[in-house]
C-alpha cells in the first residue's frame, strides 16, 4: 500500500493558522510555529478577558453611581441598601446611565432610597388595567396605514380569488372525469 502524504491537509491547516494570525507583529504572522504559539496564547487571553470585561464594567458603573451619589449627599452603599429596602430593582448599568443622562431622575431615586432607610414606606404607582387599555388604544390610533397600501392589498385579494376559482374548476373537471369512468365500468 502506498504511503499517504499529508500535503494538502497540512498546508490547509497551516494556511488557516497563518490567516488567523494576520496583523500580529514580526514573525508571529509569518512563521507557522510562532504564529501557532501566539494563537494559543491569544485564545487564552480572549477566554480570560471575556470574564474580566464583566468585572471591569461593573466597577465602572459603580464608580459612576458613587460619583452621582456623592453629589446627592449619600454614600453608594446606603443608596443601594435604600433601593433594595424600597423594592426598587434597577441594575447598576441602568443606574449609571440614569446618573449620566438624567440627574433629576437620579435625585428622585436618591429620595426614594433615603425614605426607605428612614423607615418611610415607599408605595410605587400601580397601573390599573383601565389605564393600560387606554394606552393601547392610543397606540393603535397612531398606527394608521396610508390609503395607497389598502388598494394594493385589495388587488392582491382579487388575484388570489381568481387563482382559487381556477383551481376549483380543475377539481370539478377531475371529479366529472372520474365519475364518467366509473359509469363505463358499470355498463360492462
Amino acid at each position: 500500500m502506498a504511503r499517504v502524504k499529508g500535503g494538502t491537509v497540512a498546508r490547509a491547516r497551516r494556511k488557516k493558522v497563518l490567516k488567523e494570525a494576520k496583523g500580529y507583529f514580526g514573525s508571529k504572522h509569518r512563521l507557522y510555529k510562532t504564529a501557532h504559539e501566539q494563537l494559543m496564547h491569544s485564545g487564552q487571553y480572549a477566554y480570560r478577558d471575556r470574564r474580566q470585561k464583566k468585572r471591569e464594567f461593573r466597577k465602572l458603573w459603580i464608580a459612576r453611581i458613587n460619583a452621582a451619589c456623592k453629589q446627592n449627599e449619600i454614600t453608594y452603599s446606603r443608596f443601594i441598601n435604600g433601593l433594595t429596602k424600597a423594592g426598587v430593582t434597577i441594575n447598576r448599568k441602568m443606574l449609571s446611565e440614569v446618573a449620566i443622562d438624567s440627574p433629576e431622575t437620579f435625585k428622585d431615586l436618591v429620595v426614594i432610597a433615603k425614605d426607605a432607610l428612614e423607615g418611610k414606606a415607599y408605595t410605587p404607582k400601580t397601573v390599573t388595567k383601565a389605564e393600560t387599555k387606554k394606552e393601547e388604544k392610543v397606540e393603535v390610533k397612531e398606527e394608521k396605514k396610508p390609503a395607497a397600501k389598502k388598494t394594493t392589498t385589495a388587488a392582491k385579494k382579487t388575484t388570489t380569488t381568481t387563482k382559487k376559482s381556477t383551481t376549483e374548476k380543475k377539481e370539478t373537471t377531475k371529479k366529472t372525469t372520474t365519475t364518467k369512468k366509473t359509469t363505463k365500468k358499470e355498463e360492462k
